[in-house]
């Protein structure tokens, strides 16, 4: 009997080119302010060389990629910022947020807050209320310290060194007796909601009260502000804050990738670009 060889086949779709053109342009985007190399671009995106140089130098023409011709590299161009602007005057970010919180409430039975980010505080502007008879409320417009509850600490973990810095070096006023005030165990308490990619409090804002958050960020990196969800404390748990934290950081996520941010992409070891 005769057998016919099983030829393996690449179930990976096939991109059209202007799939290929916005991944080429995602992958400079994702690693600004770092410039890349057509090579590097090439490897990361499984492209030949040849093809990614085609993309690229149209990409140039259009300006919407910018070319050294020193170091010969690439970086995002006018045409990219003109249409960024543009994108973000088109952000509505609480009627963006709004939906998100509806789904938290159904999933979980807590309210859920949006704040944003004014300098070294954070004013909630929007909540979803609990169904419970027993449940958690805040005052839309009122502005609370970036040290104090979950919400702000979830803004605060996500700010740049600098910014952190410039923060923890102003004295830090205790909201309730379990706000932390001190600089070396709140940056230990920062550093465990990076990990775990969303923030805890019990009692730290409001007593009795009990709540998770994640933050929000804008398309260029930059925090918005966070949501969170909020009820009392003794219904937040270890185990529940763990499942309720999940959630509010898969939404914040959710949230910021509609308004255009990419976490950026890991680096290859080695090579042109990577260092």
């Amino acid at each position: 009997m005769t057998t016919t060889p099983v030829i393996a086949r690449d179930e990976r779709p096939v991109r059209s080119g202007l799939g290929r053109a916005l991944d080429v342009i995602n992958i400079i985007a994702g690693r600004a302010p770092e410039t890349l190399g057509v090579s590097t671009i090439a490897r990361e995106l499984g492209l030949p060389k040849a093809v990614a140089y085609r993309i690229l130098k149209e990409l140039v023409a259009d300006d919407f990629l910018s070319f050294n011709e020193e170091t010969k590299r690439y970086r995002l161009g006018t045409g990219a910022l003109a249409v960024g602007l543009a994108a973000l005057r088109a952000l509505d970010v609480p009627e963006t947020a709004r939906r998100y919180l509806v789904r938290l409430v159904r999933g979980t039975g807590e309210t859920a807050t949006l704040s944003v980010r004014q300098g070294w505080i954070r004013v909630y502007i929007d909540q979803v209320l609990s169904p419970h008879e027993v449940r958690m409320s805040v005052s839309l417009g009122t502005s609370h310290p970036l040290h104090s509850g979950s919400s702000s600490k979830a803004i605060l973990a996500a700010l740049p060194a600098v910014e952190l810095d410039e923060y923890l070096g102003q004295p830090l006023d205790a909201v309730t007796p379990s706000t932390i005030t001190d600089p070396d165990l709140l940056r230990a308490e920062l550093a465990r909601i990076r990990r775990q990619g969303y923030a805890v409090s019990l009692g730290e804002r409001q007593n009795g009260a009990g709540s998770v958050a994640a933050a929000v960020r804008y398309g260029t990196g930059q925090v918005f502000g966070s949501i969170s969800l909020c009820g009392p404390q003794d219904r937040f748990t270890r185990q529940v804050c763990a499942a309720h934290g999940a959630l509010v950081a898969a939404a914040a996520g959710e949230i910021s990738a509609e308004l255009g941010f990419r976490p950026p992409m890991p680096r290859s070891g080695g090579g042109e670009g990577t260092s």
